[in-house]
């Protein structure tokens, strides 16, 4: 399959998930990309997101009539792409852009969606030519009372800005044009049922989800690219599977009684690397107060990942074919880290209104301690504030099908308004709106991730506004006497902040700026490195249909010992028909 097929399948399987995923379909639309929205307008703790996700959705169901609203445009565009350092070249772009922004909240069904194709043709003979897929999309469907299926897919562009397998751009999705032979776009999607019913006293909840995962490089046998490594992320496949049943306090006993019991299992292409995570438990909840409860869990759990080596030729060296180092598959199964025994969780829960939520627990999982929790406050329906801690094992499939999981069910996609890639977090009033912190680095190893997000959204008269910062840390999990021994024990630190602000100036032109920052630290690499970007557009209506704009950016990399400080600056003038 050749790339461009291969984008092309990607984007036509894309725009299936966002219109026929909607049986019954309602509001959004990307902001950025030259404009602004017309609208204006653990995986071992997952229970809670799941929980809140399920509240929402209750409360809009019996909301009455649906909305809709789907955006087709196609879009024609000129970029100058200079580059400030370490040298001076200037190159020249035409661009030309498909794609839908779509919003639908029914009664029962929901979906949000944005989907981009664009091809970009260089004048010049360092110009080069490509096209690009980005997109993302959530929705869900219910099919029977308290059954509901889910859907999330997203695929953005990423590229060599400096550290390594990583992203730019907009606080973590993509970055300009220049150089950018070195692009890989990466592809995920997670898909299940989930299930919520009482019978009788008894609640009972369930709820699967299959993940595919999959990092398309351009790469031609980059072996020597010091850039590029071997340990680059391929593809795999995750199953999460978890089932809960109990009695709330005051049926059976005074206090809540429950059981609850997790399967997760993800498989790594790389060296054929799985990840295997078995658990039950047993827990009670005690009222403290109406809108205070404590909890506790105490239970078994059983983790285990192992791999294979690569193949070596005849003096021991691992044979690496095209890019990747290729899987001894007739070698034992070797063992990166096997743990098992008793694991046990505190933790309270307060909920003093719809508006406010806080959930907090700490234990013993992994052989150690461990804490999770989130925080969420809505003042009032023109703003939101989100904090989720999380702690976990998995791989870069699996830690990206987190964050598609915990995705809210209502956003707005906020891209680059020159390069049209997704920005590191989405415009919603909802929940957790930030993808930043699952793309610290394409390095293949499975990984301890533990890390903190943030984000706050407001929407006030003409403004549209959200910041988003965290925190993440991979330490990096490998198997002794395979190739990827080296990594065991490295550790990845990534520092993030997102922001964005769109302003409808008038009733047919507005301003849009995009922000984002990034420090990664890394035991794979010399020095700390920086990306961070500015851009900003402004756009004017030209007729109903019809939207002109222009938009100008700078993004630089920069810290490492290894190479010079890297700045870019683009500017972009064109046109946008809106069907």
């Amino acid at each position: 399959m050749t790339a461009k097929s291969g984008t092309l399948r990607a984007m036509v399987s894309l725009t299936a998930l966002a219109i026929v995923t909607a049986p019954t379909i309602s509001h959004a639309q990307s902001v950025g990309s030259g404009g602004a929205s017309a609208s204006g307008g653990d995986q071992g703790n997952g229970d809670d997101a799941v929980s809140s996700r399920q509240e929402r959705r209750s409360g809009r169901q019996g909301g009455g009539g649906k909305r809709v609203q789907i955006q087709p445009y196609i879009e024609v565009n000129q970029i100058v792409d200079a580059e400030l350092s370490p040298g001076s070249d200037v190159l020249t772009y035409s661009q030309a852009a498909a794609g839908v922004d779509a919003a639908i909240v029914g009664r029962n069904t929901a979906v949000s969606a944005s989907v981009r194709y664009e091809y970009h043709y260089g004048w010049g003979k360092r110009a080069g030519n490509g096209d690009s897929i980005s997109g993302i999309v959530n929705a869900y469907t219910t099919v029977a009372p308290g059954l509901t299926l889910n859907v999330a897919g997203l695929a953005v562009r990423a590229n060599n800005s400096g550290n390594g397998q990583s992203f730019g751009g907009g606080g973590g999705l993509g970055s300009g044009y220049v150089d950018n032979n070195g692009d890989s776009t990466v592809y995920a999607v997670q898909a299940g049922p989930s299930y919520v019913n009482r019978i009788g006293d008894l609640d009972v909840s369930a709820n699967y989800r299959f993940g595919y995962t999959k990092v398309d490089t351009n790469f031609r046998n980059r072996s020597d690219d010091r850039f590029f490594s071997p340990d680059t992320f391929d593809e795999s496949t995750n199953h999460i599977a978890d089932v809960q049943a109990g009695f709330a306090p005051g049926t059976l006993l005074p206090v809540g009684i429950g059981a609850a019991g997790s399967f997760y299992q993800e498989n790594v292409k790389n060296l054929d690397q799985r990840l295997r995570d078995a658990q039950a438990r047993g827990i009670v909840t005690v009222p403290i107060s109406r809108t205070l409860q404590a909890s506790g869990a105490i239970g078994y759990e059983d983790v285990e990942i192992s791999a294979h080596d690569a193949v070596r030729d005849a003096n021991g060296v691992p044979i690496i074919r095209k890019g990747r180092y290729v899987t001894d598959k007739d070698a034992p199964r070797l063992i990166a880290y096997d743990t098992d025994g008793l694991i046990w969780d505190v933790g309270v829960s307060w909920r003093p209104s719809r508006r406010t939520s806080l959930t907090a627990h700490v234990g013993r999982r992994y052989g150690g301690t461990n804490y999770s929790g989130s925080f969420s406050y809505a003042p009032n329906a023109r703003q939101t504030l989100s904090v989720g801690v999380y702690n976990t094992i998995s791989a870069f499939g699996g830690n990206l099908g987190r964050v598609l999981n915990e995705l809210p069910d209502d956003f707005e996609a906020v891209r680059n308004p020159i390069t049209g890639d997704l920005n590191g977090c989405v415009s919603s009033l909802q929940g957790n709106n930030c993808l930043t912190g699952a793309f610290t680095a394409l390095r293949s190893s499975t990984f301890r991730a533990r890390g903190v997000s943030a984000s706050y959204s407001v929407r006030f008269g003409a403004i549209d506004a959200g910041v988003g910062i965290g925190y993440d840390n991979r330490k990096y999990i490998a198997a002794r006497g395979t190739v990827l021994a080296s990594a065991d024990g490295q550790v990845d630190e990534n520092y993030w902040l997102a922001a964005n602000l769109n302003w409808a100036i008038d009733n047919r032109s507005g301003l849009y700026t995009n922000a984002y920052a990034n420090l990664t630290k890394s035991d794979a690499f010399v020095g700390d490195i920086s990306n961070v970007g500015l851009t900003t557009a402004y756009y004017r209506n030209l007729t109903n249909h019809l939207r002109a704009h222009a938009a100008l950016g700078i993004d630089g990399t920069l810290g490492s010992d290894e190479f010079d400080d890297f700045w870019n600056a683009s500017a972009l003038v064109g046109m946008r028909y809106n069907f």
